[in-house]
Parts: structure tokens; C-alpha cells; sequence
């Protein structure tokens, strides 16, 4: 068989390959739009909307608008998983952290970050979401759509939460770090189900830390925040490289 037979052969597979791939994203889509409808949801994210509902039923519990970037809870809440001990070498903990935090949604979950300061109750929310009411989180299945960056639904109540990976910085690794997160946030203006979702941003914050990161694509939340603490070791402090060059 010539080698130009072999190379259509080639060709073919992969647009193949590529078009039941479309076809797939298409099906999800659609089967997203049916799920909705067919439940009654129509006027929010999908990933909000279970927190929401529970929210206007306890007025007791903190409130936040999507969009807002701080909110009032209590930055010491303990994590599903049971803390780890710094690895050996590492300074003690910081007066300043990042929560890596994984909820459950009305579809995949969500995972999103916590920052600030231990001694301080008001903390500081960043994750990427899609924009919007419903319609815009089903066309982010087929492609790109307009994000927000701040908090949504469901990020301050513990009774979501499914996943979280505390690490403790000193204030100066605490400036920069917080400044690289408003930085991610001016500059993640679209959100796709696939690539440029909630996941890929922690994990950006967490590269940038020092930390591994696991491979984001497909992955659910709870999952991804389980597997960065793992792959860390379950170290529980950073100390920025001093070669981690600035934006």
C-alpha cells in the first residue's frame, strides 16, 4: 500500500474521529437544553442553580451575587479531607492562604478559590463561570462564551462543599499570588465546558503557586481539587520561587 493511500486513510480517521466528536458536543448540548427545560430551570447558571434554591430558604446563610468578589464567611472552615502535615522543610503556616475548593452544582459541580487572611473573617472568591442565564452555559458546550470571574451561588455554604485544599503563604508570597488571581480574573473573559472552565483557572492559580497541577481536560471538580492535594503530597505550605516571574 503507497504511502499516499496510507496518508488519506490517515486523513479520513481523524475528520471521522472529529465529526462524531461534534456530534457528541451537539447531543450534550441539546440534552442539556432538554434537562433544563423539562425540570423548569431557566433563569440562572446551571452550575448555581441547586445552591441558589437552598440559599432562598435559609436566610441565615451568607449571600452572594455573582460577580462579587468578596463575601463574608469563615476562612477557617475544615475541609472534607483530613489536613495533612507540611512536608518536611517548609516554613510554618502563613497568615495568608488559598483554598482550593470544589462544590456540588446542578450539573458537573464547581471548583473555585477562597483567599485571604486567617485572621480575618471576610474572604475573597475567583472562580470562572459562564455569564448569563441558562442559555449561555448550554452554547459553552459547542463553544466559547462570555465568563465571569467572581462568586457564584453555593460558594460560601459548606453543605456543597465536596472537595478543598488549604495552602498558607507569608505576605509576601501572599501579595503576589493574590495579585496573579485579580490578574487571571481581568484576563478570562470566556468559558468552554471542555477547555476554559472552572478547573483549568484553579489550576492556573495553582501552577503559578509551584504546586502540580493534574491534566484539567474532562475532569470533575471534586475530582480535580482531590487529585491536585494528592499530587502535592498534601503540603499545606508555599514559598513562592524567587525566579516565579511577575505578570
Amino acid at each position: 500500500m503507497t504511502s499516499a493511500v496510507l496518508a488519506a486513510r490517515g486523513r479520513e480517521k481523524v475528520m471521522t474521529v472529529a465529526r462524531r466528536k461534534s456530534a457528541l458536543r451537539f447531543v450534550l448540548g441539546v440534552g442539556v437544553l432538554a434537562a433544563a427545560v423539562g425540570s423548569g430551570f431557566g433563569s440562572a447558571n446551571a452550575q448555581q442553580l441547586a445552591a441558589r434554591t437552598d440559599q432562598q430558604k435559609q436566610s441565615s446563610a451568607p449571600r452572594v451575587r455573582p460577580g462579587t468578589a468578596t463575601a463574608s464567611a469563615s476562612p477557617s472552615a475544615s475541609p472534607t479531607t483530613p489536613d495533612v502535615k507540611p512536608v518536611r522543610g517548609s516554613a510554618s503556616k502563613g497568615p495568608y492562604y488559598v483554598d482550593f475548593r470544589a462544590r456540588t452544582a446542578a450539573s458537573y459541580g464547581h471548583a473555585f478559590v477562597w483567599y485571604g487572611k486567617t485572621t480575618e473573617k471576610q474572604v475573597e472568591v475567583a472562580g470562572l463561570h459562564p455569564k448569563g442565564e441558562m442559555l449561555p452555559y448550554m452554547i459553552g458546550h459547542l463553544t466559547f462564551v462570555p465568563a465571569e470571574t467572581g462568586a457564584s451561588y453555593g460558594d460560601l455554604d459548606e453543605q456543597y462543599l465536596t472537595a478543598s485544599y488549604r495552602v498558607y503563604l507569608s505576605e509576601a508570597d501572599a501579595k503576589r499570588v493574590f495579585a496573579y488571581i485579580k490578574h487571571l480574573q481581568a484576563t478570562s473573559p470566556l468559558w468552554n465546558v471542555e477547555t476554559t472552565n472552572c478547573t483549568f483557572f484553579i489550576g492556573r492559580i495553582a501552577s503559578y503557586m509551584g504546586l502540580k497541577t493534574p491534566i484539567h481536560f474532562l475532569m470533575m471538580p471534586e475530582q480535580y481539587v482531590n487529585l491536585l492535594k494528592s499530587l502535592n503530597d498534601g503540603r499545606q505550605t508555599v514559598r513562592l520561587d524567587p525566579a516565579t516571574q511577575d505578570f
